[in-house]
C-alpha cells in the first residue's frame, strides 16, 4: 500500500504541499480534493466501491467477528459461507466481510446482508446453505433466523427494526459491525482520518483544544473530567517531551465497552490519539491494554502497521511536519492499573501502584514528563468532534453531560449486549426499552452502574437521567459504563460483599485506608451474610466506608465503598433482616437457608438424589424424598435439577 501523500488526483492542480480546503483522503488512491467537479465524481466512484450499499445488485455479507460471536463460532460461519459461495459460483459476486461487535451479544453469532440490511441472529453452519439459496440467490428471507420480539412476537427483517437498536444513538459505535476493522480502507471510506487532516492543515493546536472544549466532551473513563481542559493543561505544561496515553485497561466485571471499540474500530482510537498528540505537543503515544484482550491487541497491531504504511503514523505525517508514534503495552490484568498513575508506573516497567497526586500526570506523568491520559471511548469521540464541529456535538446530551455513552448491559435482562445512548436518557429506557425488561418477567430490584466502584440504584431511581451529576447525587457514578441488572432474587447485602471481595483482592496495599479498611468492611459483610451480624455493625460499616472514601490514596480505594453506601441507603431493610431476623429476604445467603422438599409436589423421580453431591437426599422410588440437614451443603444443585419445583428454600 503506497503512502497516501505520494500523489494527488490528476484531475486538479492541487498538490500534497498545497491542498485545497476540502482536501480528503481516499482508499489507496492518494489524496483527492473536492474543489474540482471531476475530483468529486472520482471520489464518489471510489467510495462507492467500498461503502454500503454495494452497486449493481451485488451482495455483501457482514459477519460479526467480535470476541462474543467469535467464541460462538463465527469464524466457522465465514469459512462455511465462502465454501458455499465458491461451490455455487458466487465468490466474485458476494463479498464476505468480518466486522467488529454489532452489540446484540445475546443473539450472536450475527449476520447482516447488504444492501437490504437483512439481520440474522444465532446463525449456525447448518443455516448457511439455506441463507445462500433463499436470500442471496432467491431474494427471500430465512424467517427462522430473523429476530423475533419476545413481547409482540413480530419478526424484524432489518436491524433498524429491532427495538434493541432503534432506541440507541450510535456515534462512537457507528462503524462497529459495519466495517472490517482489519482494513484501513474501510475506515477511510467512512471519512476516517478526515478529522486528523482538518486539525493538521486547518487548525492550530489551540484551536483543536478549544473545539474539544466547545463540544463539552468529558472523560468516559469514570470521573468525567472535561477532556478539553485536561488537554489544555498538558499543552501549557513546560517541556519538550510529552506523551499521550490511552487507558484500555478495562477491569470492571462484566464490562466490555473499550474492548469492543478496539476490536471493531481501532483506527478511530488511533486517530483520536493523533489529534490529541498534535493538540498537546506530544510525539509519542502508548495504548495500555490488558493481555486478556488478545483480539483487541491483534487488531490494534494491524491498524498501527497499516497507518504507518499509509503515512498516517510515524514521521512527517501527511507531509505536515507532525511526528507521532504509538506503541502497545500489554498489562497483566491488575484492576488497580486502571488508575492513571498506577497505569503509568506499569508502563515504566514497575509494579503498578498509584502515586500521590499532585503532581498530576498533566504536569509530571510518564517518565516524569507531561502526559495526557484518556480512555478508549474518549479518544474515539474526538474524530467525530473534529469532523462535525464541537457545537454540533454539544447539541446531544444534557447541559453538563454532552454526547453519548456506551454501556455494557448485563445481568438479569433479556437483551444483554453493547448499547450507546444519548446522555440524559433514563435508566428505565435502557433496561426496559432497549434491554427488553427482566428475564422471566420477574420484578426489577436494582441496577449496579459503574462497576465495583459504582452504586446500586433501586426501582424508584429508574427515571433518573443518566448523566454524571445525577448519578453522583444518587450515590452512584457513571464509571466506565458497566450496567448490571438485578431482579427480585438478588440479595443486596451479598451484592455489596461480592463487589467488595473483588476490590479488596485487587487493592495494591500501598495505603492503609484501602488495605485495612476494605479487609475490615469485608469481614463485617461476611458476618452479616452468615447470620452473625450485630446492629452496631451497620454503623461501623458506614463509618469505615466514609473513612476509606475520604482518605484512600487512589480512585480504587476512594470509590470501593460505593456499593456498601448505596445498598445501605436504599436497601437498609435487608441488612436489618439479616441481623435481627437471621433471614435473607432474597433467599441467597446459604448460611441463612434450609432446603426442604414439599411432599405434595415431589413425585419421587429420584433426580434430586442423583444430583446431590453430598448424598443428603433419600427416599423410595415414586415416594416423597427428604433432605438430611446435617449432610446438606446448600449448593442448590437439587433445586436446579427438580422439574416439579418441589424443593423449597426456607
Amino acid at each position: 500500500m503506497q503512502n497516501i501523500m505520494d500523489k494527488c488526483c490528476d484531475k486538479c492542480q492541487h498538490t500534497p504541499a498545497t491542498p485545497c480546503k476540502d482536501y480528503v483522503l481516499c482508499r489507496k488512491q492518494g489524496p483527492l480534493c473536492h474543489e474540482d467537479e471531476n475530483c468529486r465524481a472520482l471520489r464518489q466512484k471510489l467510495l462507492g466501491q467500498i461503502n454500503l450499499p454495494p452497486e449493481a445488485g451485488d451482495r455483501q455479507v457482514l459477519i460479526c467477528a467480535g470476541t462474543g460471536c467469535t467464541s460462538s463460532g463465527s469464524p466457522r460461519l465465514v469459512q462455511k459461507l465462502q465454501e458455499e459461495l465458491a461451490a455455487r459460483g458466487l465468490a466474485g459476486r458476494v463479498q464476505v466481510k468480518i466486522t467488529g461487535c454489532h452489540g446484540f451479544c445475546e443473539q450472536g453469532p450475527l449476520m447482516i446482508i447488504e444492501p437490504k440490511h437483512t439481520f440474522y441472529t444465532r446463525v449456525t453452519e447448518e443455516d448457511i446453505p439455506e441463507i445462500v439459496e433463499r436470500d442471496l440467490l432467491g431474494d427471500q428471507t430465512v424467517e427462522g433466523r430473523l429476530y423475533k420480539d419476545p413481547q409482540s412476537g413480530e419478526l424484524a427483517k432489518t436491524y433498524q427494526e429491532v427495538p434493541f437498536y432503534a432506541r440507541q444513538k450510535r456515534l462512537v459505535l457507528h462503524n462497529c459491525g459495519h466495517i472490517n476493522p482489519e482494513d484501513i480502507g474501510d475506515y477511510i471510506a467512512q471519512d476516517g482520518y478526515l478529522g486528523l487532516h482538518k486539525a493538521l492543515f486547518h487548525m492550530t493546536p489551540e484551536q483543536v483544544i478549544e473545539e474539544v472544549k466547545i463540544s463539552g466532551l468529558r472523560g468516559r473513563g469514570g470521573a468525567g473530567f472535561p477532556t478539553g481542559m485536561k488537554w489544555s493543561f498538558v499543552r501549557q505544561a513546560p517541556g519538550d517531551k510529552k506523551y499521550v496515553v490511552c487507558n484500555a485497561d478495562e477491569g470492571d466485571p462484566g464490562a466490555f465497552m473499550d474492548r469492543s471499540v478496539l476490536e471493531g474500530d481501532p483506527h478511530a482510537v488511533l486517530e483520536g490519539m493523533l489529534i490529541c498528540g498534535y493538540a498537546v505537543g506530544a510525539d509519542e503515544g502508548y495504548i495500555y491494554v490488558r493481555a486478556e484482550y488478545p483480539l483487541a491487541i491483534h487488531r490494534l497491531k494491524i491498524a498501527i502497521a497499516q497507518a504507518e504504511e499509509c503515512g498516517l503514523l510515524g514521521q512527517n505525517i501527511l507531509n505536515s511536519g507532525f511526528n507521532f508514534t504509538i506503541k502497545i503495552k500489554a498489562g497483566a490484568g491488575a484492576f488497580v492499573c486502571g488508575e492513571e498513575t498506577a497505569l503509568l508506573t506499569s508502563i515504566e516497567g514497575n509494579r503498578g501502584m498509584p502515586r500521590v497526586r499532585p503532581p498530576f500526570p498533566a504536569q509530571k506523568g510518564l517518565w516524569g514528563k507531561p502526559t495526557n491520559l484518556n480512555n478508549v471511548e474518549t479518544y474515539a469521540n474526538v474524530p467525530l468532534i473534529l469532523r462535525q464541529g464541537g457545537t454540533k456535538y454539544a447539541e446531544l446530551g444534557t447541559e453538563k453531560s454532552k454526547g453519548t455513552k456506551i454501556f455494557a448491559l448485563t445481568g438479569k435482562v433479556n437483551n444483554t449486549g453493547l448499547v450507546e445512548v444519548p446522555m440524559g436518557i433514563t435508566m428505565r429506557e435502557i433496561i426496559f426499552d432497549i434491554g427488553g425488561g427482566i428475564i422471566g418477567g420477574k420484578k426489577f430490584k436494582a441496577v449496579q452502574i459503574g462497576g465495583p466502584s459504582g452504586g446500586c440504584l433501586p426501582e424508584e431511581q429508574l427515571d433518573l437521567p443518566v448523566d454524571y451529576d445525577s448519578l453522583t447525587a444518587a450515590g452512584a457514578m457513571m464509571g466506565s459504563g458497566g450496567l448490571v441488572v438485578m431482579d427480585e432474587t438478588t440479595c443486596m447485602v451479598d451484592v455489596a460483599r461480592f463487589f467488595l471481595t473483588f476490590t479488596q483482592s485487587e487493592s495494591c496495599g500501598k495505603c492503609t485506608p484501602c488495605r485495612e479498611g476494605t479487609t475490615r468492611m469485608l469481614e463485617i459483610l461476611t458476618r452479616i451474610c452468615n447470620g452473625e451480624g450485630k446492629m452496631e455493625d451497620i454503623e461501623t460499616l458506614e463509618r469505615l466506608a466514609r473513612v476509606v472514601k475520604n482518605t484512600a490514596l487512589c480512585g480504587l480505594g476512594q470509590t470501593c465503598p460505593n456499593p456498601i453506601l448505596s445498598t445501605l441507603r436504599y436497601f437498609r431493610d435487608e441488612y436489618i433482616a439479616h441481623i435481627q431476623d437471621k433471614r435473607c429476604p432474597a433467599g441467597v445467603c446459604t448460611a441463612l437457608l434450609t432446603y426442604r422438599i414439599n411432599p405434595e409436589k415431589c413425585k419421587g423421580c429420584g433426580k434430586c438424589a442423583r444430583t446431590c453431591p453430598a448424598g443428603a437426599i433419600s427416599g423410595e422410588k415414586k415416594q416423597p424424598h427428604i433432605i438430611d440437614p446435617a449432610k446438606c451443603i446448600k449448593c442448590g444443585s437439587c433445586v436446579l435439577g427438580c422439574k416439579f419445583e418441589a424443593i423449597e428454600k426456607v
